[in-house]
């Protein structure tokens, strides 16, 4: 299994409006072969002093995948490009991390 913490932050102010474009796309990620997680997080506001804080801006998809051949799919899905083509014009920057359970 792949753990992929993927860190997207949104140009100021555009965080909601990437989500309803992140939540309107997550049925068809969640129907694809393999996905057994996929869901985007935000910081708990106020948790304590141990946290560092993400942000206004930024949300965390937290993603696992049975496979790397599934992951792969899901990278160049017709959907996953058609929501980065109309998510790009909003984010900032994307930090993907790509993770092996030891």
């Amino acid at each position: 299994m792949l753990h992929v913490p993927a860190y997207i932050t949104a140009k100021p102010g555009m965080r909601e409006a990437v989500l309803r474009e992140f939540r309107a796309n997550m049925p068809d990620v969640h129907a694809e072969e393999d996905c057994i997680e996929y869901v985007p997080v935000v910081d708990l506001p106020a948790f304590g002093p141990s946290q560092t804080e993400l942000g206004p801006d930024t949300f965390v998809v937290v993603e696992k995948w049975a496979s790397p051949e599934a992951l792969r799919a899901h990278a160049v899905a017709p959907h996953m490009r058609a929501y980065s083509e109309g998510t790009a014009d909003m984010i900032e920057t994307r930090v993907i991390h790509v993770l092996s359970p030891l």
